[in-house]
């Protein structure tokens, strides 16, 4: 019976020890947005900060040299035009064997 009761204590003075750590810091939430309040301070609109942060990342990019840009445009476009001369082939093929098995 002892143990029982004495468990029973471990176990309220475990949640006395949580609901006055979660109390503290419910009243340090709420000292910190008074002094916010009180100081004026204004935290930055969210498109001001995203501007700002914007800026601060297109700083760190590495942008290619013209050069590069030209080779690579001219890569996409000759692939592009190799592509395109494929799927025209395929669908010649395609519609000339379509046409011979309709007349047949």
């Amino acid at each position: 019976m002892a143990d029982a009761k004495n468990s029973k204590s471990k176990k309220n003075s475990i949640v006395a020890q949580a609901e006055a750590k979660a109390n503290k810091m419910v009243n340090d939430r709420e000292k910190a947005k008074a002094k916010d309040k009180k100081s004026g301070a204004k935290k930055p609109n969210g498109i001001v900060k995203y501007f700002k942060d914007l800026k601060s990342e297109i700083k760190k990019v590495t942008w290619p040299s013209w050069k590069k840009v030209v080779n690579n445009t001219f890569v996409v476009l000759v692939g592009m035009c190799a592509s395109a001369v494929v799927v025209y082939a395929f669908d010649t093929a395609l519609t000339a064997l379509l046409n011979l098995a309709t007349k047949a």
